[in-house]
């Protein structure tokens, strides 16, 4: 396996390998060409494309709705699934968090892209 595999890009896994002229991901099973891949990454350069647990491109401003029940330190309850979140805005979040709200009962958080959909 060669060190400079691009990742892959629905998952990020760096496990990736090549199959004929294709790269696939073992994790998440996505298959690209790599110039595909090399295309997308010089388009969002400038600006960054955050999507959805399902794919949904997503923009300051959506309404999102949470796919599966989340702890949250300090609270008893945590955010059950199907909450909807309004008024979302992107950042440049730590770990991975790419989302603040404001979540009714909870207050002020950040979220991953990764447990929301688009509403």
């Amino acid at each position: 396996m060669s060190d400079n595999l691009p990742p892959c890009p629905k998952c990020s896994s760096e496990y990736t390998y090549e199959m004929d002229a294709l790269m696939v991901c073992p994790e998440c099973g996505h298959e690209w060409a790599p110039a595909e891949g090399d295309a997308e990454g010089a388009a969002g350069a400038g600006e960054r494309v955050i999507k959805d647990a399902v794919g949904n491109v997503l923009q300051d401003g959506d309404t999102v709705t949470v796919i599966k029940a989340l702890k949250v330190k300090g609270s008893v309850s945590g955010i059950k699934a199907g909450t909807k979140v309004r008024n979302i805005r992107l950042v440049d979040g730590v770990d991975g968090h790419d989302i603040d709200c404001r979540i009714e009962g909870f207050g002020a958080m950040q979220l991953k892209s990764s447990v929301v959909k688009k509403a």
